[in-house]
């Protein structure tokens, strides 16, 4: 596994719920850079992106688009930001910000991939599929279009072009159970896995994940995970302002982890959507940065007991 370097990216335009502005600081705050140390993965840390003083003039083709300015140039501060450090031969470690952060990140993990020959594939962990475009979105928030951007949906004008659109067989949504009706009929249109937590009743974790997992392997992958807060129960995870009920449990959530870390496959990551205004004193933090442990390899009997009163 490459040295983990951390990019905290404070969004806080790709929603309308403030408070995702605070969340670098609060993995921060939570023990991030003690953990990586302890599992013998010290992080450099790049501090956090800022928004360039003047921001891109753009037409706006979808009156309900909201922030559009912000998050265009979001988008591109956190492309450049991932790809120099992949090609410093690091892991880049995203700490969000809402998930448009994804927009930015995954082009970034994308350019280079196609720049040193490899496929990249994407894990997306989260309740929502945003597949949304631009012009499909009717709440006009951008934190639900990423996928719809890697996979190369018309209609994200102005952004520019992804820089290498995945194919369908290599995107995974994992633990969905919230899909509106537009992006559910685009879904359909394509052969992108949406393992939602039907799926996941039924055959639990540990079977679609691994067959993704394989894929990868099989084809020598690069592997961009996205990892929202919402991906988890809002019972242990109440830090986000997109809760929807029956979500992954702290078992769960960390087996995906581990899994993930014993291929070895994962080349940047994405923790997003946490808001430390919603939390209980630090609890949905404390665990995202848990879980952060079981990617970069703490196993569960190494977990240490916490009390949270």
């Amino acid at each position: 596994m490459n040295p983990p370097s951390l990019i905290g990216a404070p969004v806080d335009s790709g929603q309308r719920q403030p408070g995702c502005l605070m969340g670098p600081a609060a993995f921060r705050v939570a023990g991030l850079h003690e953990t990586l140390a302890a599992l013998g993965h010290p992080a450099l840390d790049r501090g956090d992106l800022a928004l360039p003083k003047t921001l891109p003039a753009c037409d706006n083709p979808n009156p309900a688009l909201d922030q559009l300015p912000a998050t265009l140039a979001w988008t591109a501060t956190i492309r450049e930001a991932v790809e120099a450090e992949l090609a410093e031969g690091r892991l880049p470690i995203l700490l969000g910000g809402d998930h448009s952060v994804a927009l930015g990140s995954v082009a970034g993990a994308s350019a280079h991939a196609a720049q040193v020959g490899r496929p990249l594939f994407l894990l997306w962990l989260d309740a929502h599929s945003d597949f949304h475009t631009p012009r499909s979105t009717t709440s006009g928030n951008l934190h639900g279009t990423p996928v719809a951007y890697a996979a190369g949906r018309d209609g994200f004008e102005p952004f520019p072009p992804f820089p290498a659109p995945l194919p369908p067989e290599r995107i995974c949504l994992f633990g969905i159970r919230s899909v509106d009706s537009a992006e559910h009929t685009a879904l359909a249109e394509c052969e992108i896995a949406v393992n939602d937590m039907r799926v996941l009743d039924e055959q639990g974790i540990a079977a679609p994940l691994r067959a993704f997992l394989d894929l990868v392997q099989a084809e020598g992958g690069m592997l961009h995970v996205s990892l929202d807060v919402d991906f988890l129960d809002p019972g242990i995870a109440p830090a986000v302002g997109t809760t929807v009920p029956g979500g992954t449990t702290f078992r769960e959530a960390h087996l995906v982890c581990e899994m993930i870390h014993e291929t070895g496959l994962m080349t940047s990551l994405d923790l997003v959507e946490l808001n430390p205004f919603l939390d209980d004193r630090g609890r949905t933090a404390r665990l995202m940065v848990d879980l952060l442990g079981s990617l970069m390899g703490r196993k569960v009997f190494d977990r240490p007991t916490r009390l949270y009163a």
